[in-house]
Order: C-alpha cells, then sequence, then structure tokens
C-alpha cells in the first residue's frame, strides 16, 4: 500500500474518470465502472489506496453527498411540491417502512437473526440514495419527463424524508442492540424524533439560505459565482456535520431546504449556484463511487450472494411495492407514472455506504452479514437504478415543457455567421464570436460563392480562423441562391441564431426590404440577428 495521500488522490480521481467513460462508451452507467475501479484500487486487490485516504473516505463520502443534496435542493419545484405534497410526504415513510419490515421478516428465515437485528438490516438496505436518485431526477426535470405533475419533485422530497426516519430507527435498534437496554419512552419519542428533525431541518435551511442571500446579494461580499459556491459550499457542509454532533435536525433535509430557499430568495443566484454545483458533481461523483467500491469486502459477498439477491427480491416485491401503492392512492398519477417509482425510487448506494459497516465495528452478531448485505445493495441496485431512470422515463412519463428558472437546461448553441467579401465580414465574426463565447457554443460561416477568386476566399477563410480562434467552427462555401443557401444550411446544422451583416447606410427603411433580408426573415423561425 503506498503511504503517499496526494498518489491516491490522483489515481481516484484519474482512474475513476477513466472507468466511469469506459462504462458509458459500453452502454453502462458510469458509477459502475467507477466502482469497479474502487474495488481494483482497494485493499482485496491491489492495494493502492493508502491508509491516510482511507481514512478520509467518510469524510470525502459526506462532502459528496452534501453536492447532490445543493442540487436536489436548488431543482426543486414549489408549484410542484404543493400539488403532489401529499404522495411527497407518504413516498418520505411508507416505501422504506414496509421494505424494512419485510426484510427484518425474511432474515430471520434466511439467516436465523432475531426481529430486531433484522430490522437493522431492513434499516440499511431500505435506505434510499441520493446519490443515484437526485443526478437521474434532476436530468429527468432538464429534459422535462413528468414536470407537469412534479414525478421527480416528489421522488426527491420523499427520498430526503425517508433517509431522516430510516436513519433515526437505526439509530434506535442500534443503540437497544449494542447496549442491551433502551428507555421505556423511546419508541413513543420516535415520531416526536422524527417530525422534530424534519421541522428544524427546515428552519435551519431557511435560515441559513435568508444569510447567503444577505451576504452575497444585499452586502455584496462576492464578485463572482466560485466565491458565492465556495460560502454556500461551507455552510451546506457545515450544517452536516453539525447535524452529526447536534441530532437535533436533519442535516441533509436542511442542505435540501437551503437550496429550495434559494431559489424562493433569489433566483439568479440560484441559477448560478446550479450550474457550479454542477461542475462540483463531476469530482465529487468520482470520489463517493471509486471510495464505495473499495470498501467493499469481496469475500464476505461471496458467501451471501444468493441469500442475498433473494432478500432484496422479496423486499421489493413484498415490501417497497406495498409502500408504493400507498403513498400514490388517490394521486392523480396513472398506472405508469406509479410503475416508474419500480425503477426510479429504488436504487441503493450513499446511505448503505455511509452506516453499513457500523453494526460490525459495534460487534453485533450478524454485522458481517448486514455489511455485505449493504455492499451487494449497492452493486446491484446502484448501477440497475442509474440505467433505469433515464431507460424508463420514455416509456412510463410524458414529456412536458422544461421551467429554466428551476433547473439547468442543456442544449447546443450552434450560431450560423453569413459573410461575403464586404467590410461586413469583421462585424459578423465579431458577433458570431461574441455570442459562442457567452454561450460556450459553437459556429457556421457560410460565404455563398459567386465568381469569387481562390485568393480572396482563403482571404475570408484565414479571417474567419483567426477571429474565431478559440471558438470551434466550421468554414463552409456554397453556390446558389444566397437566401437559401443561408436557411437550408441553418436547417441541417439546427442553428440556433443566424447572423447576417448590413452596412451602416442600409440600416434605415431599407432594412427589410433588402431581398436577403427580407428572404431570410420570411424564409425561417431561426432569431435572425443584423449587425
Amino acid at each position: 500500500m503506498p503511504n503517499s495521500l496526494l498518489l491516491s488522490m490522483i489515481l481516484i480521481l484519474l482512474l475513476g474518470f477513466l472507468g466511469g467513460q469506459l462504462a458509458s462508451k459500453v452502454g453502462a452507467p458510469s458509477l459502475l465502472g467507477m466502482m469497479i475501479v474502487g474495488i481494483l484500487l482497494g485493499s482485496q486487490v491491489s492495494n493502492l489506496i493508502s491508509e491516510s485516504a482511507l481514512n478520509l473516505a467518510d469524510d470525502l463520502r459526506t462532502m459528496a453527498v452534501m453536492v447532490i443534496l445543493m442540487r436536489a435542493g436548488l431543482g426543486l419545484d414549489r408549484e410542484k411540491l404543493v400539488r403532489q405534497g401529499s404522495v411527497a410526504l407518504r413516498l418520505g415513510f411508507l416505501p422504506a417502512m414496509t421494505e424494512a419490515i419485510a426484510i427484518s421478516f425474511v432474515s430471520i428465515w434466511l439467516f436465523q437473526f432475531d426481529f430486531l437485528t433484522g430490522l437493522l438490516l431492513g434499516c440499511v438496505v431500505s435506505a434510499e440514495s441520493p446519490a443515484v436518485i437526485v443526478p437521474g431526477m434532476l436530468r429527468l426535470k432538464s429534459l422535462g419527463w413528468g414536470v407537469s405533475k412534479g414525478i421527480a419533485d416528489a421522488i426527491l422530497t420523499g427520498s430526503a424524508l425517508s433517509d431522516v426516519l430510516v436513519l433515526l430507527v437505526f439509530s434506535l435498534v442500534l443503540n437497544f442492540l449494542a447496549q442491551g437496554s433502551i428507555a421505556s419512552n423511546a419508541l413513543w419519542l420516535m415520531p416526536i424524533q422524527v417530525i422534530t428533525q424534519i421541522i428544524f431541518g427546515v428552519i435551519i435551511g431557511y435560515l441559513t439560505a435568508k444569510l447567503i442571500v444577505f451576504c452575497v446579494i444585499k452586502q455584496h461580499w462576492c464578485q463572482n459565482p466560485v466565491q458565492e459556491t465556495l460560502i454556500t459550499a461551507s455552510l451546506a457542509l457545515l450544517l452536516v456535520v453539525l447535524a452529526n454532533q447536534l441530532p437535533y435536525f436533519s442535516g441533509y433535509l436542511a442542505v435540501m431546504a437551503m437550496g429550495f430557499f434559494l431559489i424562493e430568495f433569489s433566483p439568479p443566484l440560484a441559477r448560478r449556484l446550479r450550474q457550479e454545483f454542477n461542475y462540483l458533481w463531476i469530482v465529487a461523483e468520482i470520489l463517493l463511487f471509486v471510495l464505495m467500491g473499495a470498501s467493499i469486502q469481496l469475500e464476505v459477498l461471496g458467501d451471501v450472494l444468493f441469500s442475498g439477491i433473494i432478500l432484496l427480491v422479496i423486499g421489493l416485491i413484498f415490501g417497497r411495492t406495498i409502500g408504493w401503492y400507498l403513498s400514490t392512492l388517490g394521486s392523480n398519477w396513472t398506472w405508469r407514472e406509479k410503475l416508474f417509482l419500480l425503477p426510479g425510487n429504488s436504487a441503493k448506494a450513499t446511505v448503505q455506504a455511509a452506516i453499513g459497516a457500523i453494526p460490525l465495528s459495534l460487534g453485533i452478531p450478524g454485522g458481517d452479514i448486514i455489511l455485505a448485505i449493504a455492499a451487494l445493495s449497492i452493486l446491484i441496485t446502484a448501477p440497475l437504478g442509474a440505467w433505469a431512470i433515464p431507460t424508463f422515463a420514455p416509456k412510463l412519463l410524458t414529456q412536458d415543457a422544461v421551467d429554466p428558472t428551476k433547473t439547468t437546461v442543456t442544449f447546443r448553441t450552434v450560431i450560423l455567421g453569413a459573410i461575403n467579401t464586404s467590410s461586413m465580414a469583421i462585424s459578423v465574426l465579431t458577433k458570431v464570436a461574441d455570442l459562442a463565447r457567452r454561450t460556450n457554443g459553437k459556429a457556421m460561416i457560410i460565404h455563398v460563392a459567386d465568381n469569387i477568386s481562390e485568393s480572396e476566399l482563403q482571404k475570408l477563410e484565414l479571417l474567419t480562423n483567426k477571429l474565431l480562434l478559440d471558438i470551434p467552427h466550421q468554414f463552409v462555401t456554397t453556390t446558389g441562391l444566397v437566401s437559401e443557401e443561408i436557411v437550408r444550411l441553418a436547417q441541417e446544422c439546427q442553428a440556433t441564431e443566424i447572423v447576417l451583416g448590413k452596412s451602416q447606410n442600409q440600416l434605415s427603411q431599407e432594412l427589410l426590404t433588402t431581398s436577403v433580408s427580407q428572404a431570410v426573415l420570411q424564409a425561417t423561425k431561426i432569431p435572425v440577428i443584423i449587425v
């Protein structure tokens, strides 16, 4: 095992990225490739991750989860949540609890556990993974799948509430099994604890969002989005850390609430933060899943493989499915939308990686089996969920208009510029370059040749390459009617804007009567900019 923390981080980030890309190339979820890299780098195979890096694994996973939850909060839609509030609330309690209870009974048969040890295993397995669900739901929102009924918002909120309940029950049962005794009123206080953690989590998230808006917007402490992200991410991470030390509120829910209220208080700030946290997730995802793979114990996993698969299937069919049915009972969801909960709300990863090893570390009988089942649930459901969400959404959900104020809308920007040998070519190319830089797009430059010499054509191409040096671009020459060729190429390359040039003395009443400008404006719905 290398002693260098820096070398270990380089291996994790570089090989994790490559593993994710290779998995994507063959049609598998990228997280599966990252987890395989983690297994190969971990102590079970090559042992290339240093002890110091493994000691930081929990803290790095916490940072990754914070990024996930902020992205989830910044993507929530208040109107859709109000409309589907009861469904989201029921999704936060019923599926996880019905699955945990079903698993507890099945584990008595499969592993000869007592009921409480089985319930402990059920809590570990039934927790939903924000690491898989949040990116999947945000991608669906950006594409418009299920947006009109707020299906993704309900699933996002329900999974956050679900983890609050599961972690509380897990802590209660773990305390009893570790100490052999429990306060007589602990079970009666559990519902109060759940409600208290939810209420205080929302309140603290609200106050933190207010603080961020006051510092960033009103006091102008930040000069760029990077500084805004630094403050927001630090405060979000602080909430998660404080919640671990002071278990009176849910840190996970507080972070999601903070992102949600930032949309309400300052939509422009929320839009900038949404983009920056998307960039942070690129690194956080690699750390989360590579370290998750490195923590898997392969020999224990092999011992419980068959029985573990049986337990997961029964827990899903006879446990979680009942919870899904009760959660959507009386809602306006169609049977197809309800069926989407199977791929959309089943993935396990983050919580299992965080708590799966705790029973074993405390010497709880059966702790090794609990850890192995937790690892198995990650290996099976995380890649399956990451693949199934985008695969089944088009088959089971309707595609609706996307609200760009609530989610990041990704689209390809292509600027088409039409130039000739006049002095206006420089103005057109300068405008095209400006638009492409602002939108991180690419440019298509067209010149309709008409008795032009080879030297003049080369000058135009050299001028284009010079002014668009840092812009992905293509220079195209063609022949024919100028307006028709411009419109044809704009349609072929799916241009988002067309830029035409007009000399100063033509910018009066002639503007819309000149043949080329008029013909292009009448022949296309693509926005036309006349320089």
